[in-house]
């Protein structure tokens, strides 16, 4: 049995009718421990997420998730509009700060703003602050950097990993993108084939020049060059 503390999930298949999509994805992961779960789009990275959160259950093998709170981010924001961008994360919050949480997140002076005022980018990184705020035990999150510049995503993500470290929370991060993946994961697992199966686990102490880990991967996995975003 998997230790409390411990997020594992062990798919031996998962099937979309008759055409199979994940075989042998299985990885473990120990609290303020920061994964990165990279593949090309449609290799199956969110219905990994989904499987390890728990809400896709159709499936081989089996999921275990420590106790406590799980914060997710979604590839979209789900701000409850009725909501002020402040309101959405006191609905959650388990005595966090907000007012700090979205100054950390670059949106000091934002409290009273509704979602529908929000720019994409902005309402993404309410939705962040929304998933810390909730305290978790583990933190998923599904491209939540998408649509936003280098600078604020290197930002963002070394507050994810922060956050985890000082917390003990378990990060499951989902992305296409190497830069933030390779600043702030503990370990680099990449999806690929048809169906995609978990072709690599590389813990980021054996590779202490970033450069080098992500030639590697380039290497084996072209596809993982990053990708532009529009800044928002």
């Amino acid at each position: 049995m998997p230790g409390d503390a411990a997020l594992e999930v062990a798919i031996a298949a998962k099937l979309y009718g008759a055409r199979p999509v994940l075989r042998d994805v299985r990885f473990r992961a120990g609290a303020g421990e920061v994964l990165a779960l990279l593949g090309a789009s449609g290799t199956g990275k969110s219905t990994t997420l989904r499987i390890a959160m728990g809400l896709d259950t159709e499936f081989e093998g089996h999921v275990h998730r420590p106790p406590g709170r799980l914060g997710v981010v979604f590839q979209e924001p789900r701000l409850l509009p009725w909501l002020s961008t402040a309101d959405n994360l006191r609905l959650v919050a388990d005595g966090a700060p907000v007012s700090d949480l979205l100054a950390e997140v670059g949106l000091a002076g934002a409290e009273a703003v509704m979602p529908r005022a929000l720019s994409l980018g902005m309402a993404r990184r309410a939705a962040l602050a929304r998933a810390l705020a909730v305290r978790p035990t583990v933190l998923v999150l599904d491209e939540p950097f998408a649509s936003l510049d280098a600078q604020r995503t290197a930002a963002l993500a070394t507050l994810v990993a922060r956050q985890a470290r000082a917390q003990g929370i378990t990060v499951l991060l989902a992305t296409h993108d190497l830069a933030p993946a390779l600043a702030v994961a503990d370990r680099i697992l990449v999806l690929a084939g048809h169906p995609a199966t978990l072709q690599a686990d590389i813990p980021r102490t054996e590779y202490p020049d970033a450069a080098a880990l992500r030639g590697e991967l380039l290497a084996r996995f072209p596809f993982l060059e990053s990708v532009a975003e529009e800044p928002a």
